[in-house]
C-alpha cells in the first residue's frame, strides 16, 4: 500500500516516508514536507506511537485534533496534496491533519481602501476566511457547502448562505453553475467569476476583500463564494447599483452616505461621456458653446497639428499606460513615478505644442473620475465605453452621444445576473428597497432581504 502511494506520487522528493515497528507492527508514515510542520507530526503522531505500549486502539493514541479513517488509495492522496499526514497500520489507512501555516496574517485591504469601519481582509485561507465571516454572523442559519473544481488543480470552492434568507432556487442555480465549470485550473476566484459572467459586458458578479462587505451582502440574501488560495470572495447576484454602494455607507450620517453616492454616478458619467461630449461640441456644434469659451478653446487649439480626436486619444493612452505602471510598479515606487510622469509629459506636451491645455484638463478629468470605483470588473467597463462615445462623437457629434447612452442604457437592461434583473430596484420598481439605492435613509426604514420580496421576480 506504501509503495502504491509512492508510484501514484511519481516518487516525489518532497514526499517523506518514516517507518515505525512497535510491538512487532509496521507503521508506514507518508507526508509532504513542503505541506506539513514537521513539529505537528512528531507531536501528534511520532511520540504517541512511540512512547504509549497499548496502542491497539489507534485513533484513541493520536493526539492530532482531526483524524479520519481513509478506505481508498485515492482519498489518501487527497488528503497528502492537502497537508495532512498518512499513517498506514496493516491494511487500515489513518489521515492526520499537520498543515502548515503558509498563508501570509490577516491584513487591510490594498484594493478597498476605508476610512472608518473594519481594516481586516480576506487573505489565501480558505478556512481563515470563512472565520471573518462567521465571526460576524454567530447565526446557526449561516451554511457552508463545498465543491472541488479543476481536473489538475482540485481547488476547493465554498458557498456560504444564510438559509432562512437566501432563495433556493437560487442557491441551487448558483450550485449547478459552479459544477459546470470544466476549466482544468482554477488559481483564483477570478477564473470562476469570469466563467460565470463572460454571458454579458457589465459585470454579473462582483468580487471583495473585506469581510464586512461579504457579510451585508449575506444579509440581503446573496451568496458568497470562497476559493481556495484566493483573497478575493465572489458575490452573487450583483447589481448594476451594488457597484455605488460600500460598506463605509452605514458607517456614516445618511447625508454624507448619499452625497458620495451621488458623486459616484456623477463620475460614472463623467468618465464615460466627457471626452466624447467634447469632441462633439467642438468638431459638430461649435455654435452651442458660448463665444468666450470658443474663442478660448480655437486659441488654445490653433497651433496644434494634430486633430481633437488625436489629442484625446494620446493622452488617454498615456494615463492608461501611467495606471498600469502605477498598478504593477513596487508599492514605494509606484504613485510617485506616475505622478511625476503625467505632470513631466503633460507639461512637455503642452509646451512643445503636440497637445491644447484643455484637452489635458478634458482627459485627466474623465480618467480621474473611474478612480472613485474600487472595482476593476467595472472600470473596464468604463474605458470600452469611454472609447465609443470617443469615436461616436468624432464621427456623429451629439447625435452619436445620444446614440452611445442608449447602447448604454441598453446594455444594462439587457443584463441579469442568476435570473435578476440587472437594473434592480427600478427595474421591476421595488419602493422599499428604492430608498436605499442613491438616497440612503435610515436604518429603521429600510428592509432587507430585498431577493426574497414578492415583487422582485426571476427574468
Amino acid at each position: 500500500m506504501k509503495e502504491e502511494i509512492i508510484k501514484i506520487c511519481n516518487n516525489s522528493k518532497d514526499l517523506t516516508t518514516r517507518t515505525i515497528i512497535k510491538n512487532n507492527t509496521k507503521y508506514d508514515i507518508l507526508f509532504y514536507e513542503t505541506l506539513c510542520d514537521s513539529l505537528y507530526i512528531e507531536k501528534f503522531i511520532l511520540e504517541p506511537l512511540t512512547n504509549k505500549d497499548n496502542i491497539e486502539n489507534i485513533e484513541y493514541i493520536l493526539t492530532g485534533t482531526n483524524i479520519s479513517t481513509i478506505d481508498k488509495i485515492k482519498d489518501s492522496i487527497e488528503k497528502l496534496l492537502n497537508g495532512c499526514t498518512i499513517l498506514i497500520k496493516d491494511k487500515s489507512i489513518y489521515s492526520i491533519e499537520t498543515k502548515a501555516s503558509l498563508d501570509r496574517s490577516i491584513s487591510e485591504s490594498s484594493t478597498e481602501g476605508t476610512i472608518v469601519g473594519p481594516r481586516d481582509s480576506f487573505n489565501e485561507n480558505f478556512n481563515t476566511n470563512i472565520g471573518l465571516i462567521r465571526k460576524r454572523i454567530k447565526n446557526s442559519n449561516l451554511c457552508l457547502e463545498t465543491q472541488i473544481l479543476g481536473s489538475e488543480s482540485n481547488t476547493k470552492i465554498g458557498f456560504l448562505y444564510l438559509k432562512n434568507i437566501a432563495n433556493k432556487e437560487l442557491i441551487e442555480k448558483v450550485r449547478n453553475k459552479v459544477r459546470r465549470i470544466k476549466n482544468d485550473i482554477i488559481i483564483d476566484g477570478s477564473y470562476i467569476k469570469e466563467e460565470l459572467s463572460k454571458k454579458y459586458i457589465f459585470p454579473s458578479v462582483n468580487q471583495t476583500e473585506r469581510p464586512d462587505l461579504a457579510v451585508y451582502a449575506l444579509l440581503e440574501g446573496k451568496i458568497c463564494i470562497i476559493t481556495e488560495n484566493s483573497p478575493n470572495v465572489l458575490i452573487v447576484p450583483t447589481f448594476f447599483i451594488d457597484f455605488f454602494h460600500t460598506p463605509e455607507d452605514y458607517y456614516q450620517k445618511n447625508i454624507n452616505a448619499t452625497f458620495i453616492r451621488i458623486l459616484k454616478l456623477i463620475s460614472f458619467f463623467i468618465a464615460i461621456f466627457l471626452p466624447g461630449f467634447y469632441i462633439s461640441i467642438t468638431t459638430h456644434n461649435p455654435t452651442s458653446i458660448p463665444p468666450n469659451l470658443l474663442l478660448k478653446i480655437i486659441e488654445q487649439h490653433s497651433d496644434v497639428p494634430f486633430p481633437a480626436f488625436f489629442e484625446i486619444l494620446i493622452m488617454t493612452l498615456i494615463f492608461e499606460i501611467l495606471r498600469e505602471s502605477d498598478i504593477r510598479s513596487p508599492s514605494k515606487v509606484g504613485s510617485s513615478s506616475s505622478i511625476l510622469g503625467g505632470l513631466i509629459l503633460g507639461e512637455a506636451a503642452v509646451n512643445a505644442g503636440i497637445i491644447s491645455p484643455i484637452l489635458i484638463i478634458i482627459v485627466a478629468l474623465s480618467s480621474i473620475s473611474s478612480f472613485v470605483f474600487p472595482y476593476n470588473s467595472i472600470v473596464n467597463q468604463i474605458r470600452y465605453y469611454k472609447f465609443l462615445n470617443l469615436l461616436l462623437g468624432t464621427f456623429l457629434g451629439i447625435f452619436g452621444i445620444f446614440i452611445g447612452f442608449t447602447i448604454l442604457i441598453i446594455n444594462i437592461a439587457s443584463t441579469s445576473s442568476f435570473g435578476y434583473s440587472y437594473t434592480y430596484p427600478f427595474v421591476p420598481l421595488i419602493k422599499k428597497d428604492i430608498k436605499d439605492s442613491i438616497i440612503k435613509v435610515n436604518d429603521k426604514e429600510k428592509e432587507r432581504n430585498p431577493l426574497l420580496a414578492k415583487e422582485l421576480k426571476r427574468i
